[in-house]
């Protein structure tokens, strides 16, 4: 188990507060060393912000690009491989045909866009215009790769350490914990002698490296007066066998992740991260990303797992649908569908879901990807049965959808 991410949350203010900038560089360095010296393997460092248009009320194009690159260049000269400028919003629909540009002009920026509000409600507008951001984004990059950096999220709370989520309200700085975590639990169930023993040494491995976790973040805590949010132990993978959360839903005796007995396996799983006791920030779910997982990568590349498939299983256990490599030639229209079942979810479900899609220019499904970094490996672009909507989907509402009591 790695440590994925460090994520520091704060106003940068703009312009840009250097106090604000140096007081978080001091904090990473120690975290990074406070961390390594417990024996975690701290990958990355990122920072996260208030969402932009709370930061730039003007939501002027070139001041945003402008604030992207200096907080890109800051944050690096401090010690944060990536920025995250946190969600467009529903009261700001200006700010979604903002992130294409500032995405563009940045290497290591990210964003994401709200499609839900509070109180359970679905904007339909806010869905399409996220669809509009995915499909402005893909052709940046020949493979697509831009839509890396942007999430639409459906009732996302702030405090989540896992980008292209995170973002923070306007408080004092705080962090919080992403683990890479899949390897848990293909060793807990690899050589368990029955579902309740597995699921027991699930339990204890997480307890024991959270405990182990949260002591640091305490004392981190108690000596820099920066608030430990918690962790988001969501069972993130690496794309090696061993480190993959696909390899966990085979090891519980599911044949091949996709096919029946899949669902029930991912829901034995995410039931069994919920009865562990830790601090939590974040989704604390199953990633389903296709992209970073070789067992899910291969399962789909033979046909056997479906982006229907995944989304099915984020109604038990997943955090939404994460780095899917979709035709290139997908339209706003059919986006738009995916997206507004992923938001409709998250609301009847009353859980945090996004959606990374990746519409990969030139490519078609059945496609291999040909994508060259080292948090990826390869698949072939999956098959979207959507049609542009029809009807009262196609209006200006936002409707409400109550959590089945």
């Amino acid at each position: 188990m790695k440590i994925r991410s460090i994520t520091y949350f704060c106003n940068p203010r703009w312009p840009l507060d250097r106090n604000v900038l140096d007081n978080a560089g001091r904090f990473i360095a120690s975290a990074r060393t406070a961390y390594e010296a417990a024996g975690y393997e701290v990958q990355t460092a990122r920072l996260a912000t208030i969402p932009f248009p709370h930061l730039l009320p003007s939501l002027r194009r070139k001041e945003l690009i402008q604030v992207a690159r200096e907080l890109e260049t800051a944050g690096s000269s401090h010690g944060f491989e990536y920025i995250a400028l946190g969600p467009a919003l529903l009261e700001s629909p200006e700010s979604y045909p903002l992130i294409p540009d500032a995405i563009a002009a940045t290497s290591n920026v990210f964003f994401c866009g709200m499609m839900t509000a509070e109180q359970g409600g679905v904007s339909l507008p806010a869905v399409r215009t996220c669809a509009e951001v995915i499909h402005r984004i893909a052709p940046l990059l020949p493979d697509g790769f831009a839509n890396l950096r942007f999430a639409a999220i459906a009732n996302v709370q702030p405090g989540g350490p896992f980008l292209p989520a995170a973002y923070y309200q306007d408080k004092p700085p705080a962090f919080a914990l992403a683990t890479q975590a899949a390897d848990l639990g293909v060793e807990a169930f690899s050589s368990a002698d029955s579902l309740a023993e597995g699921r027991q040494r699930l339990i204890s491995s997480i307890e024991d490296h959270a405990q182990a976790m949260a002591h640091v973040g305490h004392r981190l805590e108690q000596k820099l007066g920066v608030h430990f949010g918690g962790i988001d132990f969501s069972l993130a993978p690496f794309p090696q066998t061993q480190l993959s959360f696909g390899t966990a839903i085979e090891r519980l005796g599911v044949p091949a992740v996709g096919l029946h007995g899949s669902l029930a396996a991912a829901a034995i799983l995410a039931d069994t991260l919920d009865r562990a006791h830790y601090p939590r920030a974040g989704f604390n779910g199953l990633f389903l990303p296709l992209l970073e997982d070789t067992t899910l990568a291969r399962r789909a590349a033979e046909g056997v797992l479906t982006l229907k498939d995944l989304l099915l299983y984020s109604a038990v256990c997943g955090t939404g649908l994460d780095t899917i490599p979709l035709p290139g030639a997908i339209t706003i229209e059919q986006l738009g569908a995916v997206l507004l079942d992923v938001a409709a979810l998250a609301q009847r479900l009353d859980k945090p879901l996004a959606a990374r899609l990746m519409p990969i220019p030139g490519k078609k499904a059945g496609d291999m990807t040909n994508f060259d970094f080292e948090y990826f490996t390869n698949s072939r672009v999956l098959a979207v049965e959507a049609q542009p909507l029809q009807g009262l989907l196609t209006g200006d509402e936002t409707f409400t959808l109550n959590p089945r009591s």
